[in-house]
């Protein structure tokens, strides 16, 4: 699934980092221009197409005449705390909505998700939540800020230690192993993937709202 908003902390491997890291991270440096961090934080973003409701007065009607309100999830931020066993990733957002019947004060709920997928696929935990939008009378616009948050295993995050000797061991120029990328190598790509997170975050929609955002 790809991210729209992709990696406040890069739990995979990037390459050409800044040589600086945080406690808890670890640094890949081969001495043949490759750098690399890992950390336990888990990447956070909003899943493609999750990022957008709409709503019409008739669910049968998909058309301008039908609009109800129409809403945004921006300025996703996050933050995360990788100093106990249990690390904790905290993400803030924003939502922009517009109705387009300004008659009268009127509250709209919307719910979210928050869910956390190991390897790129297994979910590990979902929750919803609710961010309430305040329309004042003869008000088009609202904005409200909603948090998600979640729990991560630190031991689950963390490389095995054979495995963090196999990327991080000191190669000799002209060593054959010298010019190969460990990065590469089947076992340490699938022990990497056992320890990346992603925190995801999105509007929880209906099918018929999801196929919305996907054909429009």
């Amino acid at each position: 699934m790809m991210l729209r908003a992709r990696a406040f902390f890069a739990l995979s491997a990037v390459a050409a980092l800044a040589a600086c890291s945080n406690e808890g991270e670890l640094v890949i440096d081969q001495g043949v221009g490759i750098a690399s961090v890992l950390t336990l934080c888990p990447s956070v973003g909003i899943p493609d197409y999750t990022g957008d409701v709409t709503t019409f007065r008739n669910p049968a009607d998909t058309t301008t005449a039908s609009l109800d309100v129409s809403a945004a999830m921006t300025n996703l931020r996050a933050t995360c705390n990788d100093t106990g066993e249990q690390v904790y990733s905290e993400a803030t957002f924003t939502v922009n909505a517009r109705r387009s019947d300004t008659r009268g004060a009127r509250n709209v709920e919307l719910p979210y998700f928050v869910t956390v997928l190991r390897g790129g696929s297994a979910v590990v935990t979902k929750r919803v939540g609710t961010v309430t939008l305040a329309f004042a009378d003869g008000q088009e616009r609202a904005t409200a800020s909603g948090k998600a948050g979640s729990y991560i295993n630190r031991a689950d995050a963390a490389l095995p230690e054979d495995i963090r000797e196999k990327i991080t061991r000191r190669r000799r120029a002209g060593d054959t192993e010298a010019a190969l990328d460990p990065l590469a190598d089947p076992e340490v790509k699938a022990a990497i993937a056992r320890t990346r997170f992603e925190m995801l975050v999105g509007f929880q929609l209906t099918e018929a709202q999801l196929a919305y955002n996907v054909t429009r």
